[in-house]
């Protein structure tokens, strides 16, 4: 822990430096600009060099070339080590938690002396400490649209050329990849895609894994889905389970959960198991990897290699 004395020198600095609008180095003064979040206007520097995200965003701040010395963007299912997709992306940044925690270790910010913080208003309740210490904008997920969230870090960070060039990219490897899939297996055949967790099976529809089938790859979905209208994933029983008539599933898990998972009676009658017709998946990174731009992409790259090892 920091001492009292240095928590109060580092915010009075950095309040200080707020207040001036630049701050001023041996031979250089950094030049700020004024973004609109949730909170109202915010003064943030035009090329900032120590960012910290506790938002989530970090995936999409690397993508659009910026490198970030704090995150939240853990693994779903272990907050000290990075979903595998992103290791290479977020190599030498301090892990600081979990994006969906609404709080976090303020001191171990501070340590990092940054000089923009991202936050999300699940961190709402950090902002008046963040903010006293460094710029910090508070933006707003909608969480059911990543390509909404996404344009809105490009949007405050003034980077909304370089987000179109990449989701362009990213576009073009969905259209190859649907049209891969639906030519190897069919137009019409249906994909279900779920987390078993704790006893309980989450389906993916609108969010994660379940927007990228449906939503841009355009593949089939089972009749008898659960809709999602939320960012809670919604939840089926084992019967439930049955009642989903799905040709090829996705199920996500950890080993223990698996294994419960597959000694359920009502697994070996699934039609897609006793078709041999299901890819099972470690819940770390599968869980996440819906949820993050990179992960997407991750995906898309992987996916047939796993539907064609279900014929192997």
């Amino acid at each position: 822990m920091k001492k009292i004395f240095g928590l109060i020198l580092t915010a009075a600095l950095a309040i200080t430096l707020v207040a001036c609008g630049s701050t001023t180095s041996e031979d250089a003064t950094t030049e700020m600009r004024t973004v609109q979040d949730i909170k109202g206007e915010v003064s943030i520097p035009v090329n900032p060099q120590r960012i910290v995200d506790l938002s989530g965003a970090s995936d999409t701040l690397s993508i659009l070339g910026y490198d970030v010395v704090g995150t939240a963007n853990s693994d779903g299912y272990d907050y000290t080590k990075f979903p595998s997709y992103l290791e290479k992306e977020l190599e030498g940044a301090e892990i600081l938690g979990y994006s969906f925690q609404d709080t976090m270790d303020v001191e171990a910010v501070f340590a990092l002396e940054p000089d923009l913080i991202i936050i999300s208003t699940m961190q709402e309740k950090m902002y008046d400490q963040l903010s006293a210490v460094a710029p910090t904008v508070m933006i707003e997920l909608a969480q059911l649209d990543w390509r909404e969230d996404f344009m809105n870090v490009a949007t405050i960070m003034d980077r909304v050329n370089e987000a179109n060039t990449w989701l362009a990219e990213y576009d073009a490897k969905v259209a190859q990849v649907s049209e891969n899939i639906k030519a190897t297996y069919g137009e019409n055949t249906t994909y279900l895609s779920f987390l078993a967790s704790g006893g309980s099976l989450f389906v993916f529809d609108g969010a994660g894994l379940g927007s990228l089938l449906y939503d841009e790859l355009e593949l089939a979905k089972p009749i008898g889905m659960p809709e999602q209208v939320d960012v809670s994933l919604p939840v089926v029983s084992y019967e439930g389970l049955a009642s989903i008539e799905a040709d090829t599933v996705l199920a996500i898990g950890q080993t223990a959960d698996m294994e419960a998972l597959i000694a359920h009676p009502v697994w070996s009658n699934l039609p897609a198991v006793q078709a041999g017709k299901i890819v099972e998946l470690p819940a770390s990174p599968y869980f996440n990897i819906g949820y993050s731009p990179i992960g997407r992409l991750a995906f898309l790259n992987e996916i047939e290699a796993l539907l064609a090892g279900m014929n192997e």
